[in-house]
């Protein structure tokens, strides 16, 4: 294989783009999805049935991208065809998802918004699994480390942004925050959709115009190599097995149960329909965009940290803060003292972004990085899937249909995970052990 050129910083600024609108349509989600569907009458232990379908989808498209983009040669590129089709199809989702009631006639609204959220998560994931490879097709290896910061840096912003659109809609340009009617999604929300969708489809069809990928004779001499190399499943990847289950169900329940644990609690509101539950809403995507600025911040402090104390040090750390942040809830007396709480989850998602992978990446050969990095996104899909089959029925016959409990579990499962991570033996901290 030729060597690749160093790439300018505006160069890999612009390959990465494309990641900041599809986080930006990713937060939208994330921050909206259980208030929509509750507002079409899903009920709050059944929400995570329907969030089901985003570990699901990611189980299944993921390594299927995976496989055929490494595969895919033609006029449009490698990984470039997959960026269009997954932002196109993720756009018209974002569109036609708070819209569900208008296409309502024998299926029930909740069950046509279930679909798009499923078409949604399944085209970012056709989009996200090429960007991720982009940087190791693009950039030689002394510039891996500035490709990934970027795409964490674009991934933060994108998903702030997207996160806090309907609180900023709604409280700065005056777009109403009520629905115009039962079972109808609030204005400030639907144009969040439209606008995240704009965004999306700008940001991918930049990252398109501007990158070109390296023709297929390029990676001859790479291919070849790679053949040769035994599949064999690192150690270190079954001894993160435990920690990343502990974490990713945890994540699931935030993600699923904070928007009603907040209008019950903070805004005193169960009905989805009332202004109070729509005001938690927006602000329960301030908090999440806190804790996503936080984590594209913190991406960056972490690598000192761990030269200092170790990696399992520092992400134990870092789970340990985000369990307690997430316990501190049952205790806080007003929604505006939820972002301290959000700053900790931030340093805990931060790490959960980074850590794991980094002491992956030392035991798994470069030319089977990506079938092993799809491997190891079954310990993220898995841990949903049990929490989607579960989780809603802890909430409704041991939790009461009191989704604060849910938060307090996901607490307990992030602390659980901070005490599983010293059985994984890294080897750079074993390295510097023995030093």
């Amino acid at each position: 294989m030729a060597k690749k050129p160093r790439l300018s910083f505006w160069q890999i600024w612009n390959m990465s783009l494309g990641f900041l609108g599809i986080q930006f349509g990713f937060a939208l989600q994330n921050a909206n999805a259980s208030r929509i569907l509750q507002t079409f009458d899903a009920d709050v232990h059944s929400l995570s049935y329907f969030w089901l379908v985003a570990p699901i989808t990611g189980m299944i498209v993921q390594p299927i991208i995976g496989y055929f983009s490494d595969k895919t040669w033609n006029r449009f590129g490698r990984r470039r065809p997959y960026f269009l089709v997954g932002a196109l199809l993720t756009s018209i989702a974002l569109i036609l998802m708070p819209n569900a009631p208008h296409f309502a006639g024998a299926i029930a609204p909740m069950f046509i918004g279930g679909g798009m959220l499923m078409i949604m998560d399944a085209s970012i994931n056709i989009s996200m699994e090429p960007f991720r490879a982009l940087v190791a097709d693009k950039l030689p290896e002394e510039q891996h480390t500035l490709g990934f910061s970027m795409q964490t840096l674009l991934i933060g912003i994108g998903a702030v942004v997207g996160s806090w659109l309907p609180y900023i809609l709604g409280n700065l340009f005056g777009i109403s925050k009520e629905a115009t009617g039962d079972g109808l999604v609030p204005p400030n929300v639907v144009y969040s959709f439209y606008f995240g969708a704009f965004v999306l489809i700008s940001a991918i069809i930049w990252t398109v115009i501007s990158t070109k990928e390296y023709p297929p004779e390029f990676y001859e001499e790479e291919i070849k190599e790679g053949s040769k190399t035994k599949f064999r499943i690192p150690k270190v990847m079954w001894q993160l097995l435990l920690v990343q289950f502990f974490s990713w169900f945890a994540l699931f329940s935030m993600w699923v149960y904070t928007t009603p644990a907040v209008a019950m609690h903070f805004f005193g509101s169960v009905d989805p329909n009332s202004a109070e539950y729509q005001n938690a809403g927006d602000w329960v995507g301030i908090l999440f965009g806190v804790y996503n600025g936080v984590s594209a911040i913190i991406a960056l402090s972490l690598p000192k940290i761990a030269n200092k104390i170790g990696r399992r040090a520092t992400h134990a750390m870092a789970l340990a803060i985000g369990g307690l942040s997430f316990l501190s809830f049952a205790v806080i007396p007003n929604a505006n003292l939820l972002i301290i709480p959000m700053i900790g989850i931030g340093i805990a998602w931060g790490s959960i972004l980074a850590m794991p992978y980094a002491m992956l990446a030392n035991s798994i050969p470069a030319k089977q990085m990506g079938m092993f990095m799809g491997l190891f996104n079954m310990s993220i899909t898995i841990p949903q899937i049990i929490n989607g089959v579960f989780g809603g029925l802890i909430l409704e016959h041991a939790f009461n249909d009191d989704p604060l409990k849910s938060l307090i579990m996901a607490g307990v499962f992030l602390i659980l995970g901070a005490g599983s991570t010293f059985f994984v033996q890294d080897k750079l901290d074993i390295r510097k052990a023995n030093k």
